[in-house]
């Protein structure tokens, strides 16, 4: 990921995320202070849409991290040009790969965790307090196996504020880009890798619900959303499957 990000410095092959408010009003909530956290934030797409988003109060903040530090930097890049300066101290990022290591306790502390997020006394800095919302988008396919998976979103919910949801959407079974794949680039059930080097899954609800209810979450949308294109140059149309989905974080209090 490092090579195709160094590859694509220049962010012309990532697309705007304009329809993550439609999908994820949750984002769009007013006068509220809460906190995103984007993991496998890329080129910075949903973690500048997701500022976009959350326009109408001035205290909302965005942390995006990704395994890649050439997808951190671009993700920079992208916030200086889009961003006004406000929006921009809004913003923070850093390198991360969560399916393998810690997220960092300056977002959450280890007794917070331990505690489930006890309530705090105000005059007590010791964290972020974890997030409101964790989103994955497009993320959680690039990775080798299900363990990994695991792993990633048992991490996730363990900076996730009671109540808070992580909101998901990433490739389905049988979208465009699967059916196109040829055989000897299979690698295993559902996940294939691509002529770079990179990897793909391919999700279904079934498997989808297993991974995040398994990492301690509670279903409140899953979903395929099947649409079908038509590229305006060639008149081909192009079936996209792509899984949608909210969980939260159960509120013990």
């Amino acid at each position: 990921w490092e090579k195709f990000h160094s590859r694509h410095s220049q962010g012309f092959f990532f697309k705007e995320r304009r329809y993550l408010l439609k999908e994820f009003p949750e984002l769009g909530r007013s006068n509220q202070d809460f906190t995103v956290l984007e993991v496998g934030c890329g080129a910075g797409s949903s973690a500048i849409e997701d500022l976009f988003c959350s326009r109408a109060t001035t205290t909302a903040r965005v942390y995006a991290c990704d395994l890649s530090e050439a997808a951190v930097s671009l993700t920079n890049k992208m916030g200086e040009k889009a961003l006004n300066e406000q929006a921009k101290s809004r913003l923070w990022t850093f390198v991360c790969d969560p399916s393998c290591e810690a997220l960092p306790t300056w977002l959450a502390c280890d007794a917070c965790r331990a505690s489930d997020f006890g309530i705090k006394s105000s005059l007590v800095s010791c964290c972020e307090g974890g997030a409101d919302f964790i989103t994955l988008i497009f993320a959680l396919s690039a990775l080798a196996d299900l363990d990994q998976m695991s792993n990633l979103l048992k991490e996730c919910c363990s900076v996730l504020r009671p109540g808070g949801m992580l909101l998901f959407r990433d490739y389905g079974l049988y979208d465009m880009t699967m059916l196109r794949f040829p055989a000897d680039q299979k690698v295993a059930a559902n996940c294939y890798r691509r002529l770079d080097g990179t990897l793909s899954y391919f999700f279904s609800c079934e498997a989808v619900r297993d991974l995040f209810t398994g990492a301690g979450l509670l279903e409140v949308e899953l979903e395929y959303c099947c649409i079908k294109l038509v590229n305006h140059k060639t008149k081909v149309p192009m079936k996209r499957v792509w899984v949608h989905a909210k969980f939260m974080k159960p509120d013990h209090t």
